[in-house]
């Protein structure tokens, strides 16, 4: 076997300079390094970002998603619906707060939920008291916010968008212009991850946002062991307030427990750092992206893009393929190890979530056809910013050697 070249690329990687490490340099050199003003302000200028939707930032994309499921109320004899493609995030925070998931079925050559694959799942389902719906952006694209948003209005469903793909990416709103994902024009709450691997990067962390007010009142409470300062919150007054009214400043509250998600302001400085180069990573994503595309004709129909969202700026996340591993008779753990070989990574995103054990025993495990359709062609190939056209180029001939083979 040869050995992994040294310039070996990855499917994802930060890209890091000076001004992040400065940054970072600065709030460890200041008196806060959690619960300060590093966190408003990457808070602030995330929704800066998204027509000025209320942002909360937190641990990482999965807290945001747990969050997002408390503040919705979501729990016991609630059910939630879930595309069956996507990461086990998704799913398991329906599950962190005792509600069940329903798992949609995805258009196979995006992935993505649809509005018509949400009403089939509706449909099969009225015997259960649906509550929310989790609409994923695989890889940046959007699932037809408002196509979706029809659907979910229509029965009566709160939407939790899980955007952690797709930061920057815009969609045609309706009224003809391009809405950021994140604006909650079309959802109650969108979820983002800062990831390693993702657009930006914080290490880790991650965000709701919203345009409810009372959404993010809730979210900013959970996210902190569900302690409150407020004292028109407080409800032992004998112990929060002194002889003369006023509050005891030593005094808080719970009235329902949450949990410590917060986002140190070491990682919020990185994210804002990381988050002026925003246009930057995305344009260099998408020139990427069109390499890609161009030189990925030469080896179709066997292996090709997915197939396209039409109308949207994409920030892109990843980078899939569909091969059709069948008709060049091998199977897709060869092809990534041949690649490997030739000093390129490759991920699958993802294995269907109710083809895992856990969820088999809960519900039986069937994988809806459009779902494993997607799963079994799709390959993601490297793309992050430090990639270059000649990387690219490597990279489809990398796969061409390796289906060749």
């Amino acid at each position: 076997m040869n050995k992994t070249p040294s310039s070996f690329l990855p499917y994802g990687r930060q890209f890091i300079d000076d001004d992040d490490i400065a940054a970072v340099a600065a709030v460890l050199r200041s008196d806060l390094l959690t619960t300060g003003p590093a966190v408003v302000a990457f808070e602030d200028a995330l929704s800066e970002r998204m027509d000025g939707a209320e942002v909360v930032a937190c641990a990482n994309g999965t807290a945001a998603l747990h969050l997002a499921a408390m503040a919705l109320g979501l729990g016991p004899g609630d059910w939630a619906i879930v595309p069956a493609i996507t990461f086990l995030a998704t799913a398991n925070a329906v599950r962190y707060v005792g509600a069940d998931v329903i798992f949609c079925d995805v258009d196979p050559t995006t992935g993505l939920m649809t509005a018509e694959t949400l009403e089939r799942a509706i449909a099969e389902n009225t015997d259960k008291n649906i509550h929310a719906i989790f609409p994923v952006h695989l890889a940046g694209q959007p699932a037809d916010p408002v196509g979706i948003a029809a659907v979910a209005r229509r029965h009566g469903l709160a939407i939790i968008e899980d955007a952690c793909h797709a930061l920057g990416t815009r969609f045609p709103g309706g009224s003809g212009d391009l809405v950021p994902v994140g604006a909650c024009s079309h959802a109650d709450m969108a979820i983002f991850s800062f990831h390693p691997v993702k657009t930006i990067a914080c290490g880790e962390g991650g965000a709701v946002s919203t345009a409810d007010t009372g959404l993010a009142e809730k979210l900013r409470l959970f996210r902190s062991h569900g302690m409150t300062r407020n004292p028109d919150d407080f409800r032992n007054t004998d112990l929060a307030f002194g002889p003369d009214g006023a509050a005891n400043p030593w005094y808080y509250e719970i009235a329902e427990p949450g949990y410590n998600y917060r986002l140190s302001d070491i990682c919020a400085a990185l994210g804002a750092s990381q988050l002026h180069k925003l246009d930057t990573f995305i344009e260099a994503r998408q020139r990427i992206v069109a390499r890609y595309d161009k030189a990925l004709k030469d080896l179709a129909p066997t292996a090709q893009p997915n197939g396209r969202v039409p109308g949207c700026d994409v920030g892109w996340h990843l980078y899939p393929v569909r091969i059709d591993f069948n008709t060049v008779c091998i199977d897709r753990a060869t092809v990534m190890n041949r690649l490997r070989e030739l000093g390129v990574g490759t991920q699958v995103h993802y294995i269907p979530v109710p083809s895992q054990p856990y969820y088999q025993n809960l519900y039986g495990g069937t994988v809806p056809p459009g779902a494993q359709t997607y799963y079994d062609q799709t390959l993601s190939l490297p793309l992050f910013p430090g990639l270059t056209d000649t990387d690219a180029e490597r990279v489809v001939a990398a796969l061409d050697e390796s289906l060749a083979a």
